[in-house]
Order: C-alpha cells, then sequence, then structure tokens
C-alpha cells in the first residue's frame, strides 16, 4: 500500500537526514489537496442505466467475440483482437458518413476525423505487433498466411491478391482480405482517397512488424500477411452493426452514437487486457517491458478522448433529439454519462490501482508510522541514475494518470458542447466556483503517486537552494 500519510509529517518539519544530498536548512511547503464534501464515488451508476448501455451497444455479443479465444498459442490474440475490431468499425463508420443523405452533414470534417482515427488506431495496432516482436515468448505465435511460398499461385478459394516480383525470382503477394469494408471502400467513388490513404498508412506504420496486415496494403517488403479474416472475423463483427431500436427510432445520428461507443468500447477491453500485462510484468520484475506498456496505456486513453470528441460533429437537434428517443437520462444529479460504461470504470480502477506497485517497484515496504520511506527510495532512483529501467516505469504510471485526467476533463468540455452547461453539471446551478459533480472529482482529486511527486519537489528545490540562482544566471550567459 502507498503511503498516503506522508504529507501531515513533511509539510512543517526539516528533511530527514536520510534523504540524499539534501540540506536540512531546506523546507518545502506543499499545498493541501482539495477535499471533496458529501460526494459518493465518482466511479459509480446505476445498474440499471448500465444494462440499457449494454443493451444498446449489443456488448454482451461483442464481449464473446473479443473473449473467443481462437489461437491458443498467441499470446497477444486477446490484446490484437479487440484493437482490429476497433479498426474494422471505423471503416464501417467511414461509409456511413459518406451516405449520409442529410445535407446539413459536415462530410468534409466527418471524413478528416475519420482520417485521423484510423490513422491513430494503425499506429497503436503497428506497436503492439512491433513489442509482440520483441518479446521472445510471443514472437512467431500469431496466425499468418506466408504467401511468398505460392511462387505467385493464389487458390481459387482465395481472397483477392496481387503478386509481386523481388529480388529476382523472389515471388510476393500482397494480400487483400475478402471481408473486411476497406478494400470495398477502395472501390467506392466517395472513399476511394480515404481507403487509399489508410491502406499507404498500414504499409507505412507495418514497416517494423514481423508481418502485415493483409488488407491490400502494397506490402512492398514481402512480409508474411496477418489472417485478418480468420483473427477479426469481420463478418461476424458487422452483423452487430445496428442497434436494437434501429426499427422504431428514425434518425440518422442514432448509426453515429452507435458506431462511435462500440469503438470505444472496443478499445477499452484492449486496455482491459493491457493494463493485466502491466501488472503481471511489473510482479515479474520486467521492468522496461512494463513501462513500454505503460506508455502504450497512456496512448489509449488519448485514443479514447479523440473517439469521444467525435460526439461534437454530431448535429445539435439531432442528436438531443436522439437523447430524448433512448430516454437518456441521469440517474442521480452527481451521475457522469461515462460512467455507464462498465469497461471504462473499470479500466480508470485499474489506472488507479497501479499506484500500490510503486513500493514493490522501489523495492522497499510502506512505513506503518506513515514516513517518508517510499519518498526517500524515490529520490535515491532519480539522483543515483543507476536504475533506469525502474525510472522508465515510474514515469509512466504518472504519465498514465495524467492521460486518464485529460481524458475525464475532456470528457466534460464534450459534455458542454453537445448537451450544454447545465446537462454537464447534473441540472443543478452550482453555487460558488467549486464543482462537486463526479467528472470534476476525478481529474481534481490529489495525485496517485504522492511520493514520486514529493521527491520530485524535493529535488527541485535542493538543486534550486545549491545553485542559488547561478544556474539561471549561466544559461543568459
Amino acid at each position: 500500500m502507498v503511503d498516503l500519510d506522508w504529507k501531515a509529517k513533511m509539510v512543517s518539519s526539516d528533511i530527514p537526514n536520510k534523504s540524499p544530498k539534501l540540506s536540512n536548512k531546506l523546507q518545502v511547503s506543499i499545498p493541501t489537496p482539495f477535499r471533496f464534501s458529501n460526494i459518493s464515488s465518482p466511479l459509480s451508476t446505476s445498474a440499471s442505466a448500465s444494462s440499457a448501455y449494454d443493451y444498446y451497444l449489443r456488448l454482451p455479443e461483442l464481449r464473446k467475440l473479443w473473449e473467443t479465444k481462437e489461437f491458443p498459442a498467441w499470446q497477444n490474440e486477446r490484446v490484437l483482437k479487440p484493437a482490429l475490431h476497433a479498426l474494422e468499425i471505423t471503416f464501417r463508420f467511414i461509409s456511413i458518413v459518406l451516405s449520409d443523405p442529410r445535407s446539413y452533414s459536415n462530410r468534409r470534417e466527418w471524413k478528416r476525423r475519420l482520417e485521423s482515427l484510423t490513422t491513430s488506431q494503425i499506429e497503436f495496432i503497428a506497436m503492439l505487433c512491433e513489442d509482440e516482436n520483441e518479446d521472445k515468448t510471443a514472437a512467431g505465435t500469431a496466425p499468418i498466411v506466408d504467401l511468398t511460398s505460392s511462387n505467385g499461385v493464389l487458390a481459387r478459394e482465395s481472397s483477392s491478391a496481387e503478386v509481386w516480383k523481388l529480388h529476382g525470382e523472389t515471388t510476393v503477394v500482397s494480400r487483400t482480405s475478402k471481408d473486411s469494408l476497406l478494400p470495398r471502400l477502395a472501390t467506392w467513388q466517395k472513399s476511394e482517397d480515404a481507403a487509399q490513404k489508410i491502406l499507404y498508412t498500414i504499409e507505412c506504420e507495418m514497416r517494423r512488424c514481423p508481418y502485415t496486415l493483409g488488407l491490400g496494403e502494397p506490402n512492398l517488403s514481402g512480409k508474411p500477411s496477418l489472417d485478418y479474416d480468420a483473427v477479426c472475423k469481420p463478418n461476424d463483427l458487422h452483423a452487430l452493426k445496428r442497434s436494437p431500436y434501429d426499427h422504431c427510432i428514425e434518425n440518422h445520428e442514432n448509426a453515429t452514437l452507435f458506431t462511435t461507443h462500440q469503438i470505444l468500447e472496443s478499445w477499452i477491453q484492449t486496455a482491459k487486457q493491457v493494463l493485466k500485462r502491466i501488472a503481471s510484468r511489473i510482479d515479474a520484475e520486467i521492468f522496461e517491458t512494463a513501462a513500454s506498456d505503460c506508455y502504450l496505456m497512456e496512448r489509449i486513453w488519448k485514443l479514447l478522448a479523440e473517439i469521444e470528441d467525435l460526439h461534437l460533429l454530431m448535429d445539435p437537434d439531432d442528436f438531443l433529439h436522439l437523447k430524448s428517443q433512448l430516454l437518456i437520462k441521469r440517474v442521480n444529479e452527481t451521475e457522469a454519462f461515462c460512467f455507464r460504461s462498465k469497461g471504462l470504470v473499470e479500466i480508470t480502477k485499474m489506472s488507479k490501482e497501479l499506484k500500490h506497485k510503486v513500493p514493490f517497484i522501489l523495492g522497499v515496504e510502506v512505513d506503518p508510522q506513515g514516513g517518508p520511506r517510499i519518498q526517500e527510495a524515490a529520490m535515491r532512483l532519480y539522483s543515483e541514475k543507476q536504475e533506469g529501467n525502474k525510472v522508465f516505469l515510474v514515469q509512466a504510471l504518472q504519465a498514465i494518470e495524467g492521460a486518464l485526467k485529460r481524458f475525464f476533463y475532456g470528457y466534460k468540455q464534450v459534455l458542454v458542447v453537445v448537451m450544454g452547461s447545465l446537462e454537464a453539471k447534473g441540472n443543478r446551478v452550482v453555487a460558488g466556483s467549486v464543482s462537486v459533480d463526479s467528472l470534476s472529482q476525478v481529474f481534481l482529486e490529489p495525485t496517485y503517486f504522492p511520493s514520486l511527486d514529493a521527491a520530485k519537489t524535493y529535488l527541485g528545490e535542493f538543486w534550486n537552494h545549491e545553485l542559488g540562482g547561478s544556474g539561471l544566471t549561466r544559461w543568459k550567459k
């Protein structure tokens, strides 16, 4: 457990003699954290609201696709599969947007946003594949199709493909998925340019990976292709493209809202698997790899924010009409709509609980008396520079915290723009300037890593005290 009582003991006292290289005369005043009153846990909502959310998005059926283990030897399957699902749903989203008959739909910006979102997802998927190759226990376990061994002869039942001649007699086939929507988008006049851009993005981002995705990208490196149709199962995925209320709701924003949240939930599922991997790798003392996973988790929080921003492009009148049609209402005045997602609540808690790993990483136990034992260990770690992998890891843990809090701050701003500021505050007038809604409680709460925060504060003050301003003078010269 992390030492949470160090502030009370450290604010008014001299720095202990055990703190490395620091003068006992140095004192630092640390502000008291903002306290919330009369607020229940922010990460909670009613069971009925969560069930309605799951039913609307058909999440029970999606979870079956995510959690089915088709390739037992492939360790990365449960991490990569929902990410590929999110990418495939994005291809469908492009089709939905470009088929929208409404004259007032902002197709140009929608197209740009979805191209940007697709690029971000491909970058992340490439990182997962690249990291898989560096893990000796996972390398070579992905289900791939080695097209160099076919000598350019394509089976009649195979997906469409192109044959390339490279390096003399070497034959390479660029495989194209039969079931994915991306190849179809490449043949449609409205989406041809976007699809070609996506294909070239796949080609560029997958260059450092042991295989490519097999979606029709040129594959000029002649690498094996992932068996995309077997892993992603696009036909099964697109069978879930309609919400249960499509037959009774005539509102074009229903498809955009439904698709946006299916993409969101797919990435939340990937995030859950990454967080589990972080915890297991820390326990196994594989700190450098755990740090890499932490930075992946930071990127997922940023990706979730990018997905939430898509709400800003929905037509205000149509969206608010849809909100009324779907009976989306707050159960209580402090509830945030996003916490109806049980997956989001879970990854938020899992991200916060990583703070309990800090004493183990630093190799110390929590002082039962509330002393600064963890803080001192962190100061030694930063100043001695002997264990770089641990520094990478604790920095990455704090990066997750920053990305998480930015996500919830950004989500509140999206609520204000999409639904109005009164709805974002829970349909109540807030007295004074302090908001106590559940979203504000998440991004305004004190740091999850108080000992790391204190160590940096004291080290910063130490160097200011040691240099006595000479450092700034030197830089000015």
